[in-house]
């Protein structure tokens, strides 16, 4: 799953030094134009890439020039699996491209979290942009957000393929709980650092945790929190399983995530908790779980390698019978993260 993008440059006259965007996924938005020394926000998807170039000139890399951008991507709009920041890791790839910018692919990362948080408005966190930026393939990627230090670990994808499922339930994160919950994070964490200094919640273990929770004065902060921590012992624990090979500790894991997520950050709806408990049921399918902001959008599923159609058939029926309407299945696999096809 991917985006694709073509550009031309030109320079010339101050009137031509224009940014230029259309996509081949929005036909009927036609052509978004900027400028390139006073770009503004649009209130459309071009806000994303433009978020980018304002975000490289904010840190010294200013448009050298006009440019053209076509953009055709096939990850589903709003259904959870960063199509925004697979737009946001690309357009920083390209500027590098086009004006031969000295930035790495974890700076271009970066850069990219900046532009949401900043010019977009969302408060996410840096995971998505660097899964885009420096994805491996057949790995899957251990990062502390905290210091951006990364590791790899295999996927046997022998065994096992990895399945997206669309609910078709769209979200916006702008205008969800998103930054709700970050907030609630942010409340514990300034409630617990009144007795004891920590950087951050994923910096303590799931017993600390138990030992300062009563310092968190609001229920539902406690829940985010909780959720927090006990994400972070999950994930250190999934990059391990998958170093010594065992998907089925991994898949469970897989689905206490999904668990946690809609009791403790209470980000799940009815079709995504229908989505994961049905996989749960189905005898090849090692764990399944809600992915991206929530409130709708797709589950991930780790099925048996071989067993995908019959994955794809049984959940679609089921599905359908229960809400009336079709969700979407997708057959995808790890891959390097955004670069220059030549």
């Amino acid at each position: 799953m991917r985006h694709k993008s073509r550009n031309r440059m030109y320079g010339g006259s101050e009137k031509r030094r224009q940014i230029r965007f259309y996509s081949a996924n929005f036909p009927s938005a036609g052509v978004s134009e900027r400028s390139a020394n006073e770009p503004v926000r649009g209130g459309d998807w071009s806000d994303y890439p433009m978020a980018v170039i304002m975000t490289f000139s904010r840190f010294g890399y200013a448009p050298k020039s006009g440019a053209d951008f076509l953009f055709k991507g096939n990850l589903p709009d709003g259904a959870g699996p960063s199509s925004s920041a697979a737009l946001e890791v690309l357009t920083g790839k390209i500027l590098c491209e086009l004006w031969k910018l000295p930035v790495t692919s974890q700076q271009n990362a970066v850069f990219g979290q900046f532009a949401e948080n900043r010019f977009i408005g969302v408060n996410c966190g840096i995971m998505d942009q660097f899964a885009s930026a420096m994805g491996r393939s057949g790995h899957a990627l251990l990062l502390d957000t905290y210091t951006l230090d990364v590791e790899y670990s295999p996927i046997d994808t022998s065994r096992a393929s990895v399945v997206i499922v669309n609910s078709g339930v769209k979200h916006s994160l702008a205008s969800s709980a998103y930054n709700t919950r970050r907030r609630e994070c942010e409340t514990a964490l300034a409630n617990i650092c009144v007795h004891k200094r920590i950087p951050s919640l994923c910096s303590i273990s799931d017993d600390e945790f138990k030992e300062l929770e009563g310092f968190i004065e609001d229920e539902s902060c406690r829940r985010r929190a909780l959720h927090a921590v006990s994400e972070n012992s999950r994930t250190i624990a999934a990059a391990e399983n998958l170093r010594s090979g065992d998907i089925e500790k991994f898949g469970r894991l897989m689905n206490e995530s999904h668990v946690s997520l809609r009791d403790n950050y209470e980000v799940s709806c009815a079709e995504l908790d229908f989505l994961a408990e049905r996989a749960w049921e189905m005898p090849f399918v090692f764990g399944a779980r809600m992915t991206g902001g929530g409130f709708g959008g797709c589950t991930v599923n780790l099925v048996k390698r071989g067993s995908e159609g019959e994955f794809a058939e049984s959940i679609s029926s089921s599905y359908r019978e229960r809400f009336g309407f079709d969700c979407a299945v997708y057959n995808v696999s790890p891959g390097d993260g955004a670069g220059v096809v030549r």
